[in-house]
């Protein structure tokens, strides 16, 4: 049973080879992404990974890891603060902030770290999941 206050952590890294094949699957071939020479030119001086690629490790965490299989994603808000680049590790913080007995609902703050502790990415899930949230 997972209850107001549960906390959670997940390391990812994300590879250049991810970012290529997120790239022919979305159709997002931004250079930013892509082309070093192009992206050199740019404030972050290199390519970044896209920011709904870096944000998947949320998906992945709550269908799989916590709270796991059965989990019905509702909805995520979230702001990108910092750009996510290939080949560093990051880590995704979870904190289960409300949860609703009744519909079987969890509220979960999200975010995405790197090394250094700086936010990447922030946000707030709302997931149904009828054996964790009772």
């Amino acid at each position: 049973m997972i209850k107001t206050g549960d906390k959670y952590r997940h390391e990812v890294t994300y590879t250049q080879e991810g970012v290529i094949a997120f790239a022919e699957i979305t159709g997002d071939k931004n250079p930013i992404h892509l082309d070093p020479e192009f992206a050199a030119k740019t404030p972050f001086g290199r390519p970044i990974v896209h920011g709904f690629l870096s944000a998947s490790v949320f998906s992945k965490v709550f269908g799989m890891l916590f709270p796991g299989q059965g989990t019905i994603y509702l909805s995520q808000e979230m702001s990108f603060r910092a750009p996510v680049f290939a080949g560093e590790k990051y880590t995704a913080e979870f904190e289960v902030i409300d949860v609703n007995t009744e519909k079987h609902i969890g509220t979960i703050k999200c975010l995405l770290l790197d090394a250094a502790g700086k936010e990447c990415i922030t946000g707030t899930a709302k997931l149904k999941h009828n054996k964790e949230f009772i």
